[in-house]
C-alpha cells in the first residue's frame, strides 16, 4: 500500500495520540526527521520508567502544530514541510487544532490522509493534567491559557471530529495490530499493553466522497 506525502492526524490534549504516533514510525516509509531534542517532553514521573517489557520514553518527541505552538496551524505545504529536515516519505502532522479545519484540509491537500483520534471529555482531561498539562514543556500549551478553556477545547474538537467522521461515513475502530495493517497494509509489534487504548476509537479518511 502506498502512503501518502502527508498524514494529517488530530486528537484532543490528553487523547494519547502522541503514543498511537510513536507506533506509526515503525512503519516502512514514515519520515521521522522532524525529531529532534529540543522537542521531547518526559513528565517526571515516568523518566527512565521501564514497566515491564516495554518503556514509555519521551511522550513527545516530534514536531507539533499550534497556537502558539513552534509551529502555527496554518494550511500551507511550504510551512508544514519546514518542520522535516528531509523530505520524501510519508510525514506525520500532528495538531490538535486540525478538528476544527477537516474540511480545508481534505480540499488543500485531496492526496493525502487525516487520522482521527477520539478519547472521551473528561478522561482526556484528565490524563493531559496528570502528565503535565499546562506546564508541559514541549509544545507550548499557552493557547489553552486554563482548565476551563481546556474542557471547553476538548469537547469543540472531540465534537467536530464525530460530526466529520458521520458526514464521511467513516468506521471507528479499537487501536491494534490489526487496525494498523487493515489501514497502512503493514504489520507492527506494539509493545505496550493493550488496555492503554481500552478507551480509545481511531478512524481514517482516505478521500473519500461525501
Amino acid at each position: 500500500m502506498k502512503l501518502p506525502e502527508r498524514l494529517f492526524f488530530t486528537g484532543v490534549i490528553g487523547s494519547k495520540w502522541s503514543s498511537i504516533s510513536h507506533e506509526f514510525e515503525k512503519i516502512k516509509g514514515v519520515n521521522t526527521s522532524d525529531q529532534a531534542d529540543i522537542r521531547k517532553y518526559e513528565p517526571a514521573q515516568y523518566a527512565g520508567y521501564v514497566p515491564g517489557k516495554w518503556s514509555t520514553g519521551p511522550m513527545h518527541r516530534s514536531s507539533y502544530f499550534g497556537y502558539g505552538m513552534e509551529f502555527e496551524p496554518i494550511l500551507d505545504k511550504a510551512h508544514i514541510d519546514s518542520a522535516w529536515d528531509q523530505q520524501g516519505g510519508c510525514k506525520i502532522v500532528k495538531s490538535h487544532e486540525w478538528a476544527d479545519m477537516l474540511d480545508d484540509i481534505t480540499v488543500k491537500f485531496p492526496n493525502d490522509w487525516i487520522m482521527l483520534v477520539y478519547r472521551p471529555n473528561e478522561a482526556s482531561h484528565y490524563w493531559w493534567c496528570e502528565h503535565g498539562g499546562l506546564n508541559i514543556t514541549y509544545p507550548n500549551y499557552g493557547y489553552y491559557k486554563d482548565h476551563s478553556m481546556a474542557s471547553y477545547i476538548i469537547a469543540r474538537q472531540n465534537d467536530a471530529m464525530l460530526k466529520f467522521a458521520h458526514r464521511k461515513d467513516l468506521r471507528w475502530g479499537y487501536f491494534n495490530e490489526r487496525w494498523v495493517e487493515e489501514e497502512f497494509g503493514q504489520r507492527v509489534t506494539i509493545e505496550r499493553p493493550k488496555d492503554q487504548w481500552n478507551d480509545i476509537l481511531v478512524t481514517m479518511f482516505k478521500g473519500k466522497d461525501d
